[in-house]
């Protein structure tokens, strides 16, 4: 998107950065606590509309890792009360995201509470490479690491990656809080400020939504207080965000590429998957 030089004027009253012009266009940067970063390089709205198109078997993978995610929560902070527990807070947010209905989400934290240590998940962080050298992130919440090892080792090698060992692309990437809008009917204007007095570290729109991003130590406080205010989120997690996005020249690369996210979407031990792929929009019709 284009900025006028009233929005950039906006930009740099809250960033504290210096009014220079960018060429006519902005991707969109603040420096805040000492952050400068820019949100370009990918389509966050484009892999959004690729959730939302998926079938309802998919979906109901979707709910089942959601929930694991939630009951884990319930667990490790030990507590069903998201006002007590706020790990479990933030599942819960992110499972609404993911269009979970609360009545689910309810049963998943009853169940949890009442059966205690009845599934012993544990949170394991793979990494390895995709074709062309992309540098990929695997979360998983596993019953049994070693059949999860063995599933995403067979993903990486089908699809002509490696799967390697803990910190050999995790160097690549920053945790930051991601918080996504809807654009329709909103001021950009009045939710860049409403985002930045709540403690945002960056903004930027992208197509039909507005990325709001955090320090994760901020995350909570700063959905908290944007939920107060009326808006609802596309999507609101802590996610590993690379430095840099790389393209994929090869169109063969790109469809192994393709298949191994959809083969590590669906494994129900996968949670989150994070790459440094600028994957190219899809074209409309």
């Amino acid at each position: 998107m284009c900025y006028t030089k009233k929005a950039f004027r906006f930009i740099a009253r809250y960033a504290g950065g210096n009014q220079k012009e960018h060429s006519g266009r902005l991707p969109v940067y603040f420096k805040t606590k000492g952050l400068l970063t820019s949100m370009s390089g990918h389509s966050k709205w484009n892999n959004i509309k690729r959730k939302k198109e998926k079938t309802d078997g998919q979906k109901a993978k979707i709910f089942t890792k959601m929930g694991r995610e939630i009951a884990v929560a319930v667990k490790e902070g030990g507590s069903g009360d998201p006002a007590s527990n706020s790990k479990l807070k933030d599942a819960i947010a992110k499972a609404k995201a993911n269009n979970v209905p609360n009545d689910n989400i309810e049963r998943i934290i009853k169940k949890a509470v009442g059966e205690g240590n009845a599934d012993n998940y544990e949170a394991i962080q793979y990494e390895g490479y995709g074709p062309s050298g992309i540098a990929v992130i695997v979360e998983t919440l596993t019953d049994n690491r070693n059949r999860t090892a063995g599933d995403l080792r067979h993903y990486f090698d089908k699809c002509g990656g490696n799967l390697g060992m803990t910190g050999c692309v995790g160097y690549m990437f920053q945790q930051k809080g991601i918080l996504v809008i809807e654009a329709e009917g909103l001021e950009e204007d009045k939710v860049m400020e409403d985002a930045l007095e709540a403690g945002a570290s960056d903004f930027s729109t992208d197509g039909d939504v507005f990325e709001i991003a955090t320090d994760p130590a901020d995350f909570s406080g700063v959905r908290d207080d944007l939920e107060a205010k009326g808006y609802a989120f596309v999507s609101a997690e802590i996610e590993q965000v690379p430095d840099v996005y790389n393209q994929i020249e090869d169109p063969e690369a790109v469809k192994k590429m393709e298949k191994l996210l959809d083969m590590l979407d669906d494994n129900d031990d996968v949670q989150s998957v994070w790459h440094n792929w600028d994957r190219p929009d899809e074209e409309e019709d």
